[in-house]
């Protein structure tokens, strides 16, 4: 057994990775485990958006403040993960739509953030996607959200991490953890035994697995977002784009290759990892694509994958201390939009570690907001049955 350290965390994806370096950087002692390796999950296959645009009203203050970071990201990381703050649209494609964008960009500007989603015109949106199909009457824009390479960018967090002094363990099982005396136990496959007075699930889309364990239960649903790839092509599109009345996510990067995705979602297997791509999906995120943008009728697909995240019923997160368990927080269940929100979720939870308080409110995503009538007077969960894994 080794000596105790002062945080342990489940995970090693962004979050896990995010809130290692920020704990560390404070000079608290932590340690990671990841069942496979860093970013092997949700965090390193997702579509790599770094987006406020049309954020969920309680996790906009959040994704505000994480824009700061990214826009600073070298400074933090010494990387910028790939980002390019190239913009972000959504656009419309009938007058009702249109108008659904301007209540939003209203009701956004009433919240008082220094943040602003702008309703951009039909003369406006070809201007600045000149390839986009003719039928479309405008759109809201964020000029400075963008995208990043979400492999690079965790693995960048977790090198800062380790070089501010954090131990991260991969291709390691953690059992589930056991706490007694003022400490958690976590055993793992290795047959190494960890000990730390604090005990963090970033455990994505096994977190619900551990969440329940600690006397936490949510209603986490496994699934896999699924992307795709074409052949480089012409340069034809620089910003982000989404669609108000559609899924869509639609990306070209630098080199011509163009990535498609959108909330189509594949079946998971959390115990072997493995995902079950839904063809009918990946076909409809396509033509999508075409009713959008016509020249995609001559692009070639490459590849398609999903990556296995966590989805919770309202869309939010889970961020903030167990209810039933002393010491032990979570963060997982960002039901695919959780890497721009990364860097920052990371270094809340450390404020909120060290400090016992963050800088912005976490109400919005308790763990218990599912059952309001649960008690919050449990023991101290001490389970051993079952293994978790790990998401990244």
């Amino acid at each position: 057994m080794t000596g105790a350290t002062d945080v342990l965390i489940i995970g090693g994806g962004l979050i896990g990775c995010s809130t290692a370096l920020h704990l560390a950087r404070r000079g608290m002692s932590v340690r990671v485990i990841e069942k496979d390796y860093v970013a092997r999950h949700a965090s390193g296959v997702n579509a790599g958006g770094v987006r406020t645009l049309g954020r969920a009203l309680p996790e906009l203050p959040l994704s505000v403040a994480a824009k700061r970071l990214w826009h600073t990201l070298p400074d933090l990381v010494g990387s910028d993960g790939g980002f390019r703050p190239v913009g972000q649209i959504r656009i419309a494609e009938t007058d009702e739509q249109l108008e659904r964008l301007r209540t939003r960009s209203r009701t956004v500007a009433r919240l008082g953030l220094d943040y602003t989603e702008r309703v951009i015109d039909a003369s406006e949106l070809y201007a600045r996607l000149p390839a986009l199909a003719s039928h479309c009457v405008g759109g809201l824009l964020v000029d400075d959200d963008g995208y990043a390479l979400p492999y690079a960018t965790t693995r960048a967090f977790q090198g800062q991490a380790e070089r501010f002094g954090a131990h991260i363990h991969e291709g390691v099982t953690a059992a589930m953890p056991e706490y007694e005396r003022g400490l958690w136990t976590v055993r793992t496959s290795d047959g190494a035994c960890y000990r730390a007075a604090t005990l963090v699930n970033a455990s994505g889309a096994w977190g619900g697995r551990l969440a329940e364990a600690l006397g936490d239960p949510v209603p986490l649903a496994p699934n896999g977002s699924m992307l795709m790839v074409t052949a480089r092509m012409s340069p034809f599109v620089g910003p982000v784009v989404g669609a108000a009345g559609r899924s869509l996510s639609f990306k070209q990067f630098p080199n011509g290759t163009v990535l498609i995705g959108g909330g189509h979602r594949a079946a998971v297997n959390l115990d072997t990892n493995g995902t079950s791509l839904d063809l009918d999906g990946l076909a409809r995120a396509a033509r999508t694509a075409i009713d959008l943008f016509p020249i995609m009728r001559t692009a070639r697909a490459v590849r398609f994958w999903s990556g296995i995240e966590g989805f919770l019923p309202d869309g939010l997160p889970v961020i903030g201390p167990s209810r039933a368990s002393p010491s032990a927080f979570h963060a997982f269940g960002f039901s695919a939009h959780g890497f721009q929100l990364g860097p920052m979720v990371g270094q809340l939870l450390a404020e909120f570690i060290s400090e016992g308080r963050s800088s912005l409110p976490l109400d919005a995503f308790r763990v218990d907001r599912f059952d309001e009538t649960r008690a919050h007077d449990m023991e101290p969960a001490t389970v051993s049955r079952g293994v978790t894994g790990t998401a990244a």
